[in-house]
């Protein structure tokens, strides 16, 4: 048996597919999660499951006393740049001050290694025609993508004196669901592009809204890189073994390919065989015209690299929404 890691928000989206790779691969694992928007049905013999915030040191403090935990994965976020616009102490309330809390109870029991989720929305808006790199500006344009930067900096500065080893991994835009069909993306509240055309297509005569189809791309609407969730969570299994020789890097996570929004609806238009009834308006704010991830340096350090095209991806989404299956998650101890 593999050591055991900590996955925090293991019972969403990506949270529960590493949760599922793990368990796969030979690991133990015990999960943290609130259950605001994760749920619970998955039952394994290697996986633990605790109910609770991560800013709840107490409990922190029981699941390192309870478990030898050698790994965090720390998924635990709110993700919507929508919502952080309109709210945005909620963002740094559980995005940047939650993880500080974790970081301080992982000081205090002696757990090493951290594999931080943060987003490619910490460059913000760009005018470059290449792919975005790691050393590109940092400047993100809503509180999503601060809440994720200020939490960056705060597992920097804490690893400074050699307590703490970190992989950060900025995310491009992530979609599908695994294979065995175990886990997708379920939350009603979710704002990202795939399954909004999913939800919007499920409903009969209902209207899917493209934001903004003014920009300077190939057909006026905002071009993403999206990366298959499966994919991006072995690049966090391989971060598990960089870790173990006492370095810290950050790493963006893509395809390094760019979609727009009408190639993405137009692809999953050959995927279901139907037509997205869709109708434009103006742009949103906090949105970026462009962003395509460069991952080269996950290529050349990990030896990791996305292997998944837009249509698995997409047949993969449209399978887990038709079967209306529910988040992954483990009994309650």
């Amino acid at each position: 048996m593999k050591e055991t890691i900590l996955v925090t928000g293991g019972a969403g989206y990506i949270g529960s597919h590493a949760v599922i790779e793990l368990l796969k691969i030979g690991y133990k694992v015990v999960v943290i999660d609130s259950m605001e928007i994760g749920k619970i049905q998955f039952k394994d013999k290697n996986l633990k499951y605790y109910r609770g915030n991560i800013r709840n040191s107490k409990l922190l403090d029981r699941i390192f006393s309870e478990n030898q935990i050698e790994t965090v994965m720390h998924f635990a976020a709110y993700v919507s740049v929508p919502e952080s616009i309109r709210v945005p102490e909620k963002y740094f309330l559980n995005n940047t001050y939650s993880t500080l809390c974790l970081l301080k109870s992982m000081k205090k029991n002696k757990i090493k290694n951290i594999i931080f989720s943060s987003t490619a929305a910490v460059y913000g808006e760009n005018d470059t025609e290449d792919k975005i790199r790691e050393d590109y500006t940092i400047n993100p344009i809503n509180p999503y993508g601060k809440s994720k930067y200020m939490a960056e900096e705060i597992i920097k500065d804490m690893s400074k004196d050699n307590k703490i080893n970190y992989v950060i991994f900025r995310y491009f835009n992530v979609a599908g669901a695994n294979e065995e069909q175990k886990s997708g993306q379920s939350n009603k509240k979710i704002t990202a592009l795939i399954p909004n055309i999913l939800n919007s297509f499920n409903k009969k005569n209902k209207k899917f809204y493209i934001y903004g189809n003014d920009y300077d791309t190939k057909d006026g609407t905002c071009i993403r890189d999206y990366i298959y969730v499966t994919d991006l969570v072995e690049a966090h299994i391989k971060a598990i073994k960089f870790l173990k020789r006492n370095k810290n890097e950050i790493f963006n996570l893509g395809s390094e390919n760019g979609f727009t929004v009408l190639e993405i609806i137009k692809t999953f238009e050959k995927v279901n065989k139907q037509k997205v009834n869709y109708e434009f308006k103006g742009r949103r704010e906090g949105d970026s015209k462009k962003v395509i991830a460069s991952s080269q340096k996950a290529k050349k350090i990990l030896g990791w690299e996305a292997k998944t095209d837009i249509s698995k991806i997409l047949e993969t989404a449209l399978k887990w929404h038709q079967n209306k299956i529910e988040f992954l998650g483990s009994k309650n101890v």
